[in-house]
């Protein structure tokens, strides 16, 4: 691998990294916001929606961006979005506004939704390029930083120190990494002919009538709720259902975000060894065995140790079913932004709902209906094996002949001025 490429890979674990550092310095602290807010589980579900709207409305541009732009502006800008929302959380917990956390959240998920198609765009790139699985390590750093982020919170919130100025280191941190990373992003990649652009929705079209690129969608939309659900509940889900007090449901979160990164950075092997479709259904019963014993179980000890199945289980659907995207046939570009945006249904439906079926039943029993999804999965989880032309089940195809990827002269040239 050429110096080049191997600071393209370090820039995408940085762009990976920030988010997660980002959404555990904010999961940590929500016990702290909901008491600034006075608000109740119905109303941090409210709250939780502007997240849920901003990923959307990020999601459903990104790939028309990607397909007009490249991949690198989009980046840029997303995890611009995302630096700056944590300011303004900041900003919302320190005026206990609802209205500016809610501001904020939908900047968040504005930023983490346009920008993480984008990245997940360069990372398949990046795959094709190397002719090896990178996306699970590359969501590994987005656990990593979530690891880092929840350990910051856990001694923030046992220390008594202000959720503003959390934040607002967490922000001046994000800024510096995100100035060094970005210059060995290449141009170009993603972008397509303006010809190719304007057909971008008739070809979307076609895609959605693909019985297994659905099968795909759903398999991500199912996992990506399971990992959303703890990104999102799971703090309040040990303080609320388990009499936990802030600090320890804290912990339990960063014990979810380790495993989390322990499956993404050692799912590599597994894959190569086992197959997609096979770690995808394992995975799937891991997350499940996990739910069944957090929501059935009454002993606080063995709930917590259970969320480390859970997190074990969720951290490897969405990157294994976005490499199945893009090596499922021609155009990656809009696959991938497909699947993607059928994930991030979860994001959209995930947090309200669960909000407002915890008001009614208590967090434990909502949370049934992420097992239910991830029951279905383990079901579904062939249809994420990559085609037999392959070779392996676990390596990507080779880039399609008509893909929407930068001709030859367009990928050289930036990729060799980033490298120096």
């Amino acid at each position: 691998m050429d110096l080049a490429m191997r600071r393209r890979r370090r820039s995408l674990y940085v762009f990976f990294f920030i988010p997660g550092i980002a959404m555990s310095s904010w999961v940590t602290r929500t016990p702290d916001v909901r008491d600034r807010l006075d608000a109740s589980t119905a109303q941090m579900g409210l709250v939780l929606f502007g997240l849920s709207v901003g990923s959307m409305l990020g999601i459903l541009c990104s790939g028309r961006l990607v397909a007009r732009y490249g991949s690198r502006p989009v980046i840029g800008l997303g995890t611009s979005l995302v630096i700056a929302s944590t300011a303004v959380i900041a900003a919302g917990s320190y005026l206990s506004s609802a209205a500016v956390v809610t501001a904020g959240l939908f900047t968040f998920g504005a930023g983490t939704g346009s920008g993480e198609v984008a990245v997940n765009i360069d990372g398949a790139d990046v795959e094709r390029a190397t002719g090896t699985t990178v996306l699970p390590v590359l969501h590994g750093f987005f656990s990593l930083g979530t690891v880092i982020g929840a350990v910051a919170g856990i001694a923030a919130t046992a220390g008594g120190f202000p959720t503003h100025w959390h934040l607002a280191v967490t922000t001046l941190v994000s800024a510096v990494a995100f100035g060094f990373a970005f210059r060995a992003v290449p141009a170009g990649v993603g972008r397509r002919e303006n010809r190719s652009t304007r057909s971008a929705g008739h070809s979307s079209g076609r895609l959605w009538r693909e019985s297994k690129l659905l099968l795909i969608g759903a398999v991500v939309l199912a996992m990506a709720l399971a990992e959303g659900a703890a990104n999102d509940w799971l703090p309040l889900l040990m303080v609320d259902g388990h009499g936990l007090d802030p600090a320890l449901g804290s912990l339990v979160y960063a014990g979810f975000a380790a495993a989390m990164a322990l499956g993404r950075f050692g799912g590599g092997f597994f894959v190569e060894r086992y197959g997609r479709g096979t770690v995808v259904r394992a995975s799937a019963l891991s997350a499940s065995l996990g739910l069944i014993l957090v929501i059935f179980s009454d002993s606080a000890v063995l709930a917590g140790t259970a969320v480390l199945l859970w997190g074990l289980g969720a951290s490897l659907g969405f990157p294994l079913t976005l490499s199945a995207a893009g090596d499922s046939g021609p155009d990656q570009t809009a696959r991938v932004s497909l699947v993607a945006t059928v994930g991030y249904v979860a994001f959209l439906v995930g947090p309200p709902g669960l909000g407002f079926l915890g008001d009614h039943f208590g967090l434990r029993t909502a949370m049934i209906a992420v097992l239910a999804c991830t029951i279905v999965a383990v079901v579904i989880a062939p249809a994420v094996n990559a085609p037999r032309a392959a070779g392996t089940s676990g390596s990507p195809l080779p880039a399609p002949a008509d893909a929407a990827v930068p001709a030859e002269s367009e990928r050289t040239g930036p990729q060799g001025q980033s490298g120096g």
